[in-house]
């Protein structure tokens, strides 16, 4: 099926008992078991079904065939959160002593968790100068459990050159781990370029209505983990904390996640909620269509802003003057997502004024503006704000579906209203 079906179709087959055509909220924490042995049998992973919802659940388990169909991978866990996702994925391959590898354009709070949470755990997270392949692979070494990368940065709006990246990661046998939020799998799929695992908010575009939160980590199956059990013995050794299980034999091409659903949700439980599950199948179904009308309007936006006279640069991709633009091409086919950023003229202040009374989120149907150096990356210094693609004018803008000409009438005004 295409990505348009998928987001409809996949996962979900009608409920034997009601006939339901809609996927069920299955709002329960705990299943009835058939017997003493069939409890046994489904903790030791010997038979298929549910037990506990902080483990799993029937209706979540719909989003996540849906979402793993959707980015071409195996298997897929989905949690209460992105940062929940970003969390377990680099946990998963991590201990204390090894490092992973980092561009420098993060997210805010990614950046906290890969600066200050995981160096507390024993793990060190280098941050590359650029987002060039040759910047991460110089930062290379035999303790190096992964490389990490934003599809399309968030905010600083950059393309990863993610084939490049995945043959400097798999040349020195570890995987990639891409964040797709942005992007979507419906502009981009990195496991096509080899990316190794890929993470999302699905309370962004895939949820795309700003009511749910919700994360995801979806698994290739392509990464070679008993190749490479010298740097993952988590994977192919006996595991004490779940009865001697070894995840490459039990779970095959999906150790990865088998083991990231087994060890992280199970004993640490940022679980997403049935409802919570529900509500972003609906966004999910009208993803397609929300992309195509987000990336039209942020075209139409970003010609706007790149000849308005209180505009002092703008950031897009898909202009023929971005130092982004082959990648866009090789990528995205010549097309760049509705995330757009601009810097307002009057610098720090200017762009506050801009930036009063609007929301922080982005990928919803709502058009939404930020000011990153206020809000999201408020957290870090003028240096790591700027390493990060940050600058004190920026805006970024996340292009909703409504209509373009009041997406411009409206920054129109507030441009005008900062005075510069």
């Amino acid at each position: 099926m295409k990505r348009e079906t998928i987001a409809i179709h996949h996962g979900y087959e009608v409920d034997p008992a009601t006939k339901a055509v809609a996927v069920p909220i299955y709002q329960t924490v705990a299943y009835e078991f058939d017997s003493a042995d069939h409890a046994a049998a489904l903790f030791n992973l010997e038979a298929d079904g549910y037990r506990y919802t902080r483990i799993s659940n029937p209706t979540t388990a719909v989003l996540e065939r849906r979402v793993a169909a959707l980015e071409g991978g195996v298997e897929a866990l989905c949690v209460a959160s992105g940062q929940a996702a970003v969390n377990y994925a680099t946990q998963n391959v991590t201990e204390p002593g090894c490092n992973i590898i980092t561009v420098p354009q993060l997210y805010g709070t990614t950046y906290t968790l890969f600066a200050h949470i995981l160096p507390s755990q024993g793990v060190t997270v280098r941050f590359a100068e650029t987002d060039r392949p040759e910047s991460i692979e110089k930062l290379i070494d035999e303790k190096t459990r992964a490389v990490f990368c934003e599809s399309i940065g968030n905010p600083a709006g950059n393309i990863c050159d993610i084939e490049a990246f995945a043959l400097v990661a798999h040349k020195h046998g570890v995987p990639l781990i891409v964040d797709n939020t942005v992007a979507t799998p419906i502009l981009f799929r990195p496991i096509e370029y080899g990316a190794d695992i890929v993470v999302h908010s699905l309370t962004k575009f895939l949820g795309g209505h700003g009511t749910t939160l919700g994360g995801a980590v979806v698994d290739s199956g392509n990464f070679p983990w008993k190749e490479h059990a010298g740097r993952f013995p988590m994977f192919s050794q006996p595991d004490p904390s779940y009865h001697g299980l070894v995840y490459t034999d039990h779970y095959g091409r999906a150790a990865y996640l088998g083991r990231c659903r087994s060890v992280y949700q199970r004993a640490t439980g940022a679980v997403l909620s049935p409802l919570s599950a529900f509500l972003l199948l609906q966004g999910i179904e009208t993803v397609a269509l929300r992309v195509d009308r987000h990336v039209e309007n942020g075209r139409g936006v970003a010609e706007f802003l790149k000849q308005h006279p209180r505009v002092d640069w703008v950031n897009y991709a898909a202009f023929s003057d971005s130092p982004y633009h082959a990648l866009s091409q090789k990528y995205l086919g010549g097309r760049a997502c509705s995330l757009v950023t601009v810097g307002i003229k009057g610098g720090y202040e200017a762009a506050k004024t801009f930036y009063d009374a609007r929301l922080v989120n982005l990928g919803d149907a709502k058009s939404l503006a930020c000011h990153p150096a206020s809000s999201t990356h408020r957290q870090m210094s003028e240096e790591e704000q700027r390493k990060a693609g940050v600058r004190p004018e920026m805006i970024r803008l996340s292009i909703g579906i409504e209509h373009v000409d009041d997406i411009v009438a409206d920054l129109d005004q507030a441009l005008k209203a900062t005075g510069h």
